[in-house]
């Protein structure tokens, strides 16, 4: 029983972020808590292992499909890094149901985040662009001039240190927040705010794993090593049928997902703290 979950579990996490970009890492850490019996410490830091992994392998299958803007994406993870060494580093001083019950809090705002995204789409006219998105227009620029768009300087690294603080205390990929950040702030289309969203998660991840070395309980690694193992092969799938797939009706369904998973937990884990 316990593979059959690992194996659902992980296909669900990996079709999402390569698909979408994000939204599966949000149900490793409950996954592994409540269906597979981790502490939230050990969830947590599992769980890193499980979204890095897939992700560098989904932004692989995205890059060789012409979705990643690597510079771009590198340029985004680097900036969370700092936030994801400060998250990972303060999650070791939190008790478990306190760490919980912020994970609770946060699945409901991020459920709450889709449905509302998906509802201002269906009120849109669907447009499909077909080409790269133009890089004419940079962020900062030093040649021939200095120039710098600041008040989007401002947002993308208000953005970046919020996803690297996510990363690193929740152990949750940020792709939530990274997909409307590249789509708001850098201006990518859907696609290629997907694709690349992958190298960012990627980049926080691992700085987040790295700095939660050696400290605190370490998780169950045949099972994430399943969990991983299901997640990537999935992510390859989902990046490679991105273009082909209806995204849109497998946005919904996850949608559904994610809020029902965001229930169960607020209901395990808020009164806790009673």
């Amino acid at each position: 029983m316990t593979v059959v979950l690992v194996v659902v579990a992980g296909a669900l996490i990996g079709l999402s972020l390569g698909a979408l970009g994000g939204g599966g890492s949000i149900l490793a850490v409950p996954v592994l808590v409540y269906l597979l019996g981790q502490s939230a410490v050990q969830a947590t830091t599992g769980s890193l292992v499980v979204v890095g992994v897939t992700s560098v392998l989904g932004a692989i299958t995205a890059y060789r499909t012409g979705n990643v803007l690597l510079g771009r994406g590198v340029a985004f993870g680097s900036v969370a890094i700092g936030g994801a060494v400060l998250g990972a580093q303060a999650s070791t001083h939190v008790p478990q149901k306190v760490l919980m019950a912020t994970f609770a809090v946060l699945m409901l705002i991020v459920a709450g985040i889709m449905a509302w995204r998906r509802s201002r789409r269906s009120r849109r006219t669907p447009h499909r662009l077909a080409g790269r998105p133009s890089l004419d227009d940079p962020i900062i620029t030093f040649s021939p001039t200095f120039a710098c768009a600041c008040p989007r300087a401002a947002g993308v690294l208000v953005t970046a240190t919020v996803v690297g603080l996510l990363t690193g205390f929740l152990g949750v990929g940020g792709g939530f927040l990274v997909v409307p950040a590249l789509l708001l702030a850098l201006g990518l289309p859907i696609r290629f705010a997907a694709g690349t969203s992958l190298v960012v998660i990627t980049i926080t991840s691992a700085a987040a794993l790295a700095a939660r070395a050696g400290s605190g309980a370490g998780p169950d690694w045949g099972v994430v090593l399943l969990l991983t193992a299901v997640s990537a092969s999935a992510a390859v799938i989902g990046a490679r049928f991105a273009n082909r797939v209806d995204s849109d009706h497998l946005s919904a369904a996850f949608t559904v997902l994610v809020l029902g998973v965001a229930v169960y937990t607020a209901i395990q884990a808020l009164p806790a703290l009673a």
